[in-house]
């Protein structure tokens, strides 16, 4: 009889929590700050938010914090 409660999923789907996710994204991160991009894109950032599509940036951050960045869902 085989052991299968420590199966692996064939399509590469880890759940909820992506442990490979995770590890890639702590990586890219580490490499953005390591390359001194952090002051650059801050720049930008203030730029962006100084200009005519500031409105849209804060739309934007609200539905984004609301769970919803893509406006998915419906609205009363």
């Amino acid at each position: 009889m085989q052991d299968t409660s420590k199966k692996t999923p064939k399509d590469g789907v880890e759940g909820e929590g992506s442990y490979s996710g995770t590890r890639e994204y702590n990586k890219r991160t580490a490499d953005f700050i390591e390359k001194g991009k952090v002051d650059k894109a801050a720049q930008d950032a203030k730029r962006a938010m100084d200009s005519g599509e500031a409105a849209d940036l804060k739309a934007a951050e609200e539905k984004a914090k609301a769970g919803d960045p893509r406006g998915m869902r419906k609205t009363k």
